[in-house]
């Protein structure tokens, strides 16, 4: 695949795709119920990626996957979850899905997820893992990988 193809937004957006996708071919009811709850996750989503990436740019490292990173962050949102943008992902997903109404599609979440772990996580968390040996050990045993 195209690097410039395999970045996670990419693939966030072939998932939202498909959730779309299934909420206007096969809708399952109405969403009115499952609106707030996914315009809910969805804000919860975005602002934890915000959060990481504010906390990144503090500590002048990259938000790039697949660079090399300068510094090791482990504060703010990063005491809740090792990959806080993933996680935002995931919740974006899973809120569009739920305000669609687009409820089977949630299913994509945790093969989004997997996704994810397997064509970035492991790869950025080796990195780490290599650059700051030490000072990454101590954090992977306190801060789970997604929450």
């Amino acid at each position: 695949m195209k690097a410039w193809l395999d970045i996670p937004p990419a693939w966030l957006l072939l998932f939202l795709g498909l959730s779309w996708l299934q909420a206007t071919l096969l809708p399952v009811g109405p969403v009115l119920l499952t609106q707030p709850f996914g315009f809910g996750l969805i804000f919860t989503g975005l602002l934890a990626m915000v959060a990481a990436v504010w906390e990144m740019r503090r500590h002048k490292t990259t938000v790039i996957p697949r660079r090399k990173p300068r510094n090791i962050v482990t504060g703010g949102v990063f005491t809740l979850s090792r990959n806080p943008i993933y996680l935002g992902d995931a919740l974006v997903l899973a809120g569009a899905s739920l305000y669609w109404g687009a409820l089977p599609s949630l299913v994509l979440v945790p093969v989004f997820m997997w996704l994810i772990n397997w064509r970035f996580i492991e790869e950025e968390e080796a990195s780490l893992r290599a650059a700051f040996a030490d000072e990454f050990a101590a954090y992977e045993k306190e801060t789970r990988r997604w929450l």
